[in-house]
């Protein structure tokens, strides 16, 4: 796993060994950000200076990615111990220690944002149904507001976390999902 695109391009990515952890693939990520330069609601303004939340971060190559592509700042959240000592390296790794925050937050019970977020990437594992949950507490604590960019990455087979998407693309077993906060 790598930075696909931007300043950091090639850097390979640390993950925390076992399967606790299911890092969106690089050719996945890739399309993404393709999809977030060129559709017609996206462009290079959407990144460029951007604050940026990788909710449910594991190696956080999301948000990481976002940052190599132009984005200001990203705030990483993630539970679990040995996720965190990942994103941790990755950050150190990229020289981004600056431009991030890296939280042990549980993205339904986040603590309160200093101002809202342009992005948010929600990648939570999958049978947990855990966005429902995650976009009531971030919204609450001010991390979403009205017209933050919401991306999740679900199963391709779980209902739809947005009511009216931007986009839909389907990668293997995952559906990721685009739509802007009302």
């Amino acid at each position: 796993m790598r930075i696909v695109g931007g300043e950091r391009r090639g850097l390979t990515l640390r993950a925390p060994a076992g399967n606790a952890t299911r890092p969106t693939a690089d050719r996945a990520r890739q399309a993404l950000f393709d999809m977030l330069l060129h559709a017609p609601w996206g462009g290079r303004a959407l990144l460029d200076g951007a604050h940026v939340l990788d909710a449910f971060a594991g190696t956080g190559a999301l948000g990481l990615e976002a940052l190599s592509r132009g984005a200001a700042f990203a705030t990483f959240f993630d539970t679990n111990a040995a996720a965190r000592a990942a994103i941790a390296a990755n950050i150190g790794a990229a020289r981004y220690e600056t431009r991030t925050r890296l939280l042990k937050a549980d993205a339904a019970h986040p603590p309160r944002a200093v101002a809202p977020c342009g992005i948010v990437f929600l990648d939570p594992p999958y049978a947990d149904g855990l966005i429902p949950a995650a976009l009531d507490g971030l919204t609450r604590e001010g991390w979403i507001a009205q017209g933050t960019l919401l991306i999740a990455e679900t199963a391709a087979d779980a209902p739809s976390p947005a009511p009216d998407p931007l986009a839909t693309r389907r990668f293997g077993a995952a559906l990721v999902t685009l739509w802007r906060a009302a």
